[in-house]
């Protein structure tokens, strides 16, 4: 694993705009940045990022199934207790999942090892599975690359063969926050791959989701939401008004609600404990476990929900070394054993390792000069050279 310098594309912004990548520039600083990439040999993809993304899933899938039956699982991941048997439920009639994003620490030495799992409403998807392969090609016509460099990158095609499966020929209705730019332009890229699946769509804000007295979700035409992909994730719906209504609508949700157990830091104790000195995983505690103190006075501390780094705290000999401020934290915190990021140039990247349909099929990275990776840090693309 290195981090190359590379010549940006003189015409990368108006390439971008081309492709409906309006938010490449976030509040002015650079979200997508080409001036480098990441390269990995062949052997690294597949020996230190896929087959452990495919044996970390198949380990998430085991605690899912042991949670739904097991309501102290429940209780530690702070899962309202009138949802318990909704999202049992779905796992046990085999609601699919579309996709998902680990998110893994690896230098190119030792094992990856995880740090979060982004499994309900993972961002970066079109950067990841569109424009960075458009960079790629490019590159190698432009000679900015080597002429034999490949990418591992199947998300596109795995996304629509992923759609004709869940959306078994139903109406598809897409929600969000339309007012965030990257969310919205993350549903608008779900909605073109489920059209070239066959399905028809409808897009909406999530604001704009109505109930009938019957139970059954509606759009701003009275139209029936029986399949729905939604950017929004399962411990806000739960909590919100409308919450209480979900338990009894007909409406088919991707992600399903099962993945409300996965999308949850909660999970990282508790692999820890099935799974212990697993080569993947890093030594995780509630912070409320006695047995926290085996980690000393440096880990890291995140609370059970939080999005982009929001909340999260290193800690070093005690004391607060590094922490981002955001609005979580209220249900509890989790202590990780601090991981080596690896230090490029002053930049420290962490891996995203997508999965769809279950399958490892991808791969993105952000890198920021902060350990703590956040909203701004910035999107890297990646060669397999």
């Amino acid at each position: 694993m290195r981090r190359i310098a590379c010549p940006e594309r003189d015409d990368w912004k108006a390439t971008a705009i081309a492709m409906g990548f309006t938010f490449h520039t976030i509040a002015g600083d650079r979200y997508w940045d080409e001036r480098a990439y990441y390269a990995f040999t062949l052997d690294e993809i597949e020996r230190s990022i896929e087959a452990p993304t495919a044996e970390i899933e198949a380990m998430c899938r085991e605690l899912v199934s042991r949670a739904v039956d097991d309501e102290r699982y429940l209780r530690l991941l702070q899962i309202p207790e009138q949802f318990w048997a909704y999202i049992a439920a779905s796992w046990k009639r085999g609601d699919p999942s579309l996709y998902g994003r680990i998110d893994l620490a690896f230098d190119g030495n030792g094992p990856a090892k995880l740090l979060e799992y982004n499994a309900d409403t993972p961002t970066s998807l079109f950067e990841a599975a569109v424009f960075q392969w458009t960079w790629l090609e490019q590159a190698i016509e432009r000679q900015l690359v080597p002429s034999r460099a490949d990418q591992y990158n199947s998300l596109h095609e795995s996304l629509i063969a992923a759609w004709k499966k869940v959306g078994k020929g139903q109406h598809l209705h897409l929600a969000a926050v339309m007012a965030s730019e990257e969310d919205a332009g993350t549903v608008a890229y779900l909605e073109d791959v489920a059209r070239q699946a066959g399905l028809t769509t409808t897009l909406i804000d999530i604001e704009n989701i109505g109930a009938r007295h019957d139970g059954r979700f509606v759009d701003m035409d009275e139209r029936n939401i029986d399949l729905a992909f939604k950017l929004y994730p399962w411990e806000w719906m739960m909590r919100e008004e409308f919450g209480g209504k979900l338990k009894g609508a007909s409406t088919r949700w991707v992600e399903p609600p099962w993945k409300a157990i996965l999308s949850n830091k909660g999970i990282l104790p508790l692999l820890w404990s099935m799974f212990p000195n697993h080569p993947n995983l890093l030594a995780s505690y509630f912070d409320n476990d006695a047995a926290a103190s085996d980690l000393g006075s440096t880990y890291v501390r995140k609370p059970l929900y939080s999005r982009e780094g929001a909340n999260v705290a290193i800690i070093t000999s005690g004391e607060v070394f590094e922490e981002q401020p955001g609005p979580y934290g209220t249900e509890g915190d989790i202590r990780q054993q601090l991981a080596s990021l690896g230090n490029f140039a002053g930049q420290y990247p962490v891996l995203g390792s997508w999965i769809v349909d279950g399958t490892p099929c991808g791969l993105s990275i952000r890198e920021d000069e902060n350990p703590i990776t956040g909203n701004s840090s910035r999107f890297l693309p990646h060669a397999i050279i």
